[in-house]
């Protein structure tokens, strides 16, 4: 594979890349670049670290995706609203991941074209070294994760982990906004869960209620109630309220 070829694809995966190397010791980013990979691939980084960070990339990603992004929000709140509708044979787990992780590409396209322009093609140009590019991708991604994080759990999280609670989010160690950022996600995703659970759950009560009182105990209010709520939900055009409640959802960074 050609060096511009090895490029490319590693500039898929800048995001990642920049977190990692984030919480790697100050001391691992020493001279002495590896000569073996042509041009300014891997400048500043010793040959350990540079294998370091490729290898634990490949078992990091996925994790770091649904962390550092709005995946765990959308998959969450989907999932909710599957169990909602009663839906667990009907809608497949794949279908809901893939429909997270596609609205996620969506949300976060931004905050690529951002690591692109600052970060990847100055360095594919020879302009700046790896180390300052992965020092100019933390920070849209570090805003993105910020806009969502309520300020008392990064406080909170803070005390947890030592760091001072009155420094700006920004100056803020990595691990710190992580975890609140992560907190957050759950947090706001729940609500919106609860929100969309309550119009299908008001729909059991009353279906459950009507049988019971026509002494038709034998029948499963589900038999009823599921295509009651397919109805509803399919009638108010319930996927795209989601999606723009999902979507939308996403504070501004």
């Amino acid at each position: 594979m050609s060096p511009m070829a090895t490029r490319r694809h590693i500039g898929c995966l800048w995001p990642a890349l920049a977190c990692v190397a984030l919480l790697l010791p100050g001391s691992a980013l020493a001279a002495d670049p590896l000569p073996m990979v042509s041009g300014s691939l891997e400048q500043g980084f010793t040959v350990k670290t540079q294998i370091l960070v490729l290898m634990t990339l490949l078992g990091l990603l996925p994790a770091l995706l649904m962390s550092m992004t709005s995946f765990l929000r959308y998959v969450i709140v989907l999932s909710l609203l599957k169990q909602a509708l009663g839906l667990q044979q009907g809608l497949p787990q794949r279908a809901i991941t893939g429909v997270a992780l596609v609205l996620t590409l969506l949300v976060m396209r931004p905050v690529g074209e951002q690591i692109w322009q600052q970060a990847l093609v100055p360095w594919d140009r020879n302009e700046i070294s790896m180390q300052d590019a992965l020092v100019r991708a933390d920070q849209p991604l570090s805003r993105f994760m910020l806009a969502q994080t309520d300020k008392a759990t990064l406080a909170h999280i803070a005390r947890i982990g030592g760091s001072r609670a009155d420094l700006a989010p920004m100056q803020q160690p990595f691990v710190v906004r992580l975890a609140a950022f992560v907190l957050s996600e759950l947090k706001t995703s729940f609500q919106i869960g609860c929100m969309l659970f309550i119009p299908f759950l008001v729909i059991d009560i009353i279906v459950a209620s009507v049988l019971m009182s026509m002494g038709m105990m034998m029948l499963s209010p589900l038999v009823i109630s599921l295509p009651m709520k397919l109805l509803l939900f399919v009638l108010v055009d319930g996927w795209a309220l989601t999606v723009n409640t999902l979507v939308t959802s996403v504070q501004g960074f």
